[in-house]
């Protein structure tokens, strides 16, 4: 194989570069087809994670350049502090893709544009890693698509920062040149891609730094006798990835220290993969024969593919074919399989407890199943490897050249078709309800919205929160990956509305408009409706789609506070409906 340093993507011209993107837009495309038909009605709406994400897309977007030093003082579960950072932050991709909202794109056209955009610039920087360190375009290409296409990515459409995990190849890119032989700009690149990981997921964060700390191991022998200079262009590069992250870390610890926003093993427990889980495919292939009672559940759902487990298999049994940096790099991707294997099954070995004692950011972790991407990062890579050694292998023995990129472009081919989800079933979008824009133009705003539920089903909160992007107002529901208490205790009376004593807790809570969802009531809608009808201190601003109805939440006549004093007084209960 080539010299590494012969292929960097920054000594070829930029037209080089073109049929690849070309080549991995079109793979996004087809793998979510068919998004890029209707980007802006079709949606993943019918999971509230995707709702969740447009909602912070958009909060970003609003907020950044209006009053960045609040961007975290985000609008839902008022009156908590901090509640952006009860999810990921997604600021590389809102920024990405803001001229879109500025230009009046609703939150799911700039959602679906990113999800295609996420794919495509993970695969590419998955093609520019194999290609500095082979050479070889088709194996690239195998490369690149399958860390971007794979049985995981293609069940998390709803999450944006499962898409959008570019920085991962390219902060190992950055290590690889500073461990051989490394120049000061490569210090700044991996501080430069880890930044750019912390401000996309605090998971993806955590996933660059256990890359670093891989590398760095396997890679031992080569940085030892250079340890000095090896050593201050990574405390430069640290430096510099501490500078940029600082920021950012301030809201999350407030968070951790304020409102208890700490992960512990045991809540890991639950979101751990099996071994069971990497015999799990979701491509329709393998849905469609073998593969069904494996795919129980997308989140341990690591199946690399038959095309991709040949491949790699084929570079690990030539590996003493390889040249020396070849060598080391297909030993620091197969220690990298092995790592991420074993950090998705998160307390079911002894591994995971160990790194979340000594590395503290893995407190804020959840869902340890997500190490799996990490597996299949380094599985797509040796299959890289393994494709660029067939391929000079099939040139080497007599064959033709092109009879040679024929059976390497045949095998990149079958490994996307391996993969393929695609038709995928997407919800129509028919934009946010008119009524929402009214709050906009009110003095004052404190919004709820009922039904207003409990703890353990905020989830069914993702639409308010969306709808939350058509006034910005302050809103007392919230979905994220983190409940605040506040929202329990409010939860814990908002949920009986339209009972006195909920209402009362409302007010209390300094609400000062409510938005109701009959629908969402059931047989009890019309009795609702009837009651808030007859009552002085609501205002029925306006009635919208499904029998949306917005009030205005009134101080209470004179009348209704006697009666209510009259209550206490005599010992009765709250009303009941």
């Amino acid at each position: 194989m080539s010299s590494p340093d012969e292929h960097r993507p920054e000594a070829l011209p930029r037209d080089r570069w073109i049929v690849p993107l070309v080549i991995m837009t079109a793979l996004a495309v087809i793998h979510t087809w068919p998004l890029a038909l209707h980007p802006a009605t079709l949606s993943s709406n019918d999971n509230a994670d995707a709702q969740l994400n447009e909602w912070i897309l958009a909060w970003v977007q609003h907020t950044l350049p209006r009053a960045p030093a609040h961007l975290f003082q985000a609008n839902i579960f008022y009156p908590a502090n901090d509640s952006l950072a009860f999810s990921e932050p997604l600021i590389v991709p809102a920024v990405m893709a803001a001229p879109i909202a500025w230009f009046g794109g609703s939150p799911v056209l700039v959602f679906n544009v990113l999800v295609i955009a996420g794919f495509t610039l993970s695969a590419l920087a998955g093609y520019i890693l194999m290609f500095t360190w082979t050479g070889n375009r088709i194996a690239a290409v195998l490369a690149g698509s399958m860390f971007a296409f794979n049985t995981h990515t293609l069940t998390r459409l709803a999450h944006v920062q499962a898409l959008h995990i570019y920085g991962l190849p390219l902060t190992l890119l950055a290590v690889d040149r500073l461990v051989s032989p490394g120049r000061i700009r490569d210090a700044s690149l991996l501080a430069l891609w880890l930044a750019v990981l912390a401000y996309t997921s605090g998971y993806l964060l955590v996933f660059g730094a256990v890359l670093l700390g891989v590398a760095m191991i396997v890679r031992a022998p080569e940085w030892l006798p250079r340890a000095r200079t090896v050593g201050l262009r990574f405390a430069l590069a640290s430096l510099l990835a501490l500078v940029a992250i600082a920021p950012l870390s301030l809201p999350y610890q407030r968070a951790a220290n304020e409102q208890g926003m700490v992960r512990s093993l045991a809540a890991v427990t639950d979101y751990s993969a099996t071994p069971a889980g990497y015999l799990a495919a979701s491509s329709r292939i393998h849905l469609a024969t073998w593969g069904r009672s494996f795919f129980t559940d997308p989140v341990n759902s690591f199946f690399p593919g038959f095309v991709v487990i040949m491949l790699a298999a084929a570079a690990l049994l030539a590996i003493r074919g390889l040249e020396a940096i070849s060598q080391r790099r297909v030993a620091m991707l197969a220690a990298i399989v092995i790592v991420g294997f074993l950090l998705s099954l998160g307390t079911h070995t002894p591994v995971y407890g160990w790194l979340y004692r000594v590395f503290p950011p893995m407190h804020g972790l959840r869902v340890a199943a997500r190490f799996g991407n990490l597996f299949l990062m380094g599985m797509a890579g040796l299959a890289g490897f393994g494709l660029a050694y067939v391929h000079r292998t099939l040139r080497s023995r007599g064959g033709s050249a092109s009879y040679a990129s024929v059976v390497a472009a045949a095998l990149v081919i079958a490994a996307n078709v391996e993969s393929l989800r695609a038709p995928i079933e997407y919800q129509r979008f028919t934009g946010i309800p008119p009524l929402y824009s009214l709050l906009a133009t009110e003095p004052r705003v404190i919004l709820a919205e009922v039904p207003f539920y409990p703890r353990q089903a905020t989830f069914e909160n993702a639409e308010y929160v969306l709808n939350s992007t058509a006034h910005w107002r302050p809103l007392m529901n919230g979905y994220s990956g983190y409940t605040p208490a506040s929202y329990v205790k409010f939860a814990d009376a908002f949920w009986y509305f339209p009972r006195d004593y909920a209402i009362d807790a409302m007010r209390e809570a300094g609400v000062t408009h409510i938005m109701v969802h009959p629908e969402r009531f059931g047989n009890e809608a019309e009795d609702m409706i009837r009651t808030l009808s007859g009552r002085p201190d609501f205002e029925l601003m306006g009635v919208g789609s499904r029998g949306l109805r917005l009030y205005r939440l009134r101080a209470p006549a004179a009348r209704a506070r006697r009666e209510v004093a009259e209550r206490e007084r005599a010992g009765v209960g709250p009303r009941e409906q």
